[in-house]
């Protein structure tokens, strides 16, 4: 297991020790929130990768259409172009 050293300002320095009970301490719930962080990559890089096909086999997706996706699926924050 390796060290990784993280510079927080008050902030999240703030959050940090919100969420440290509940996880079990600060290195676990930063471990949590990195696991949760390249969950939501995965989801999102799906996500693009559906609408890259879907735009290929179908041609293009109205935005309005994408956004009804997003929004049903939690990724209505994260989406980018």
């Amino acid at each position: 297991m390796s060290t990784t050293t993280v510079r927080l300002d008050d902030e999240d320095e703030a959050l940090l020790d919100m969420l440290a009970p509940e996880y079990g301490g600060r290195s676990s719930a930063i471990r949590h929130a990195l696991r949760n962080l390249a969950a939501d990559r995965k989801r999102q890089d799906a996500l693009r990768s559906f609408l890259a096909e879907w735009d290929a086999e179908d041609g293009p997706i109205e935005q309005e259409e994408i956004a009804a996706m997003a929004e049903r699926y939690g990724m209505a924050e994260t989406l980018g172009p």
